[in-house]
């Protein structure tokens, strides 16, 4: 799929779990510690930065069972509820954690990636942590709940299955998918109605492309994790700096303001744990990029 920026970026939100929200969402995964485990360093902090997102705005909120694990979950409880009603809480279950995925060697830190974060989807390990996170989110439905990886090892029929069970007992409003294939995707929709697609996305990381292109087709929506390639930006192409120069801001919110142009199923969800960052990503919604602009970032940055 060749990606083409578009100019307008209305509509500004869009509807998921029965309400609808603004476009640019916060997720939750910076509110725990050093390798996406344990506390935070500052849990006051992440407190205020939850109830300041909700201050300015952002009605989509996103987290998992496995941050921390459990501890964002815990946080956004305890910052956040009770829930104001125009604000949707979405939770993921299906990962699970045996450790931090930083470690420290003699050549610096080492992220282990997939290897901390190994998937689960038996269906009787879905449905307690979907029982699980109701508790700690301190609620009687999870708005939108998403498969957080596909368990290779367990039929997707399976995993789909129980959490559509799940929805038919009225313990979950909406199903979505996370980093899943297109075909998975299809296979998943012939069991039960599936809003939302969350895969990695930025300006310089497009792989996912050909599922971007489902989501607009069939009106799901598209979940970018990673917005601003988790901080790796800043010497990640000129065009990008040129941006950031002529609208006075940062290369991260060119980044997320590049997403939102170019599609109306994007739902972006950057995250952090200070409140002045947060500030800064939600005023990349006010950004217009000029249609030049949004060429070269679309082409150059590639």
């Amino acid at each position: 799929m060749e990606v083409v920026a578009m100019v307008n970026v209305e509509p500004q939100t869009i509807s998921i779990a029965g309400k609808t929200v603004s476009r640019l969402g916060f997720g939750s995964m910076r509110f725990t510690g050093r390798g996406i485990w344990g506390e935070p360093q500052d849990r006051d902090e992440c407190i205020a930065v939850a109830r300041r997102a909700v201050d300015l705005g952002v009605q989509f909120i996103d987290t998992a069972d496995s941050y921390g694990p459990h501890v964002a979950e815990q946080i956004l409880h305890e910052a956040l509820h009770p829930y104001p009603d125009d604000i949707v809480i979405a939770t993921k279950a299906g990962l699970t954690r045996n450790g931090p995925d930083v470690i420290d060697t003699d050549d610096g830190p080492k992220r282990l990636g997939p290897a901390a974060w190994p998937p689960v989807g038996r269906p009787e390990y879905l449905r307690q942590q979907v029982l699980m996170s109701m508790r700690r989110l301190g609620v009687d439905q999870i708005d939108l709940l998403q498969l957080h990886r596909v368990d290779p090892k367990v039929p997707l029929a399976d995993q789909i299955g129980e959490l559509k069970a799940l929805q038919d007992e009225g313990k979950i409003r909406e199903i979505g998918m996370s980093q899943c294939t297109v075909a998975q995707l299809d296979e998943a929709r012939q069991i039960a109605d599936i809003v939302s697609v969350q895969s990695r996305f930025n300006v310089i990381d497009r792989s996912a492309n050909d599922m971007l292109e489902v989501c607009e087709r069939d009106g799901l929506a598209f979940i970018p994790w990673a917005p601003v390639a988790q901080g790796g930006l800043a010497s990640a192409h000129q065009a990008l700096a040129d941006v950031a120069r002529a609208h006075q801001c940062t290369v991260g919110q060119v980044a997320i303001a590049w997403l939102l142009h170019l599609s109306p199923a994007m739902l972006p969800i950057p995250g952090t744990s200070r409140r002045t960052h947060l500030e800064e990503n939600v005023a990349a919604a006010d950004i217009r990029l000029t249609p030049d602009q949004l060429e070269q970032l679309t082409v150059a940055v590639n």
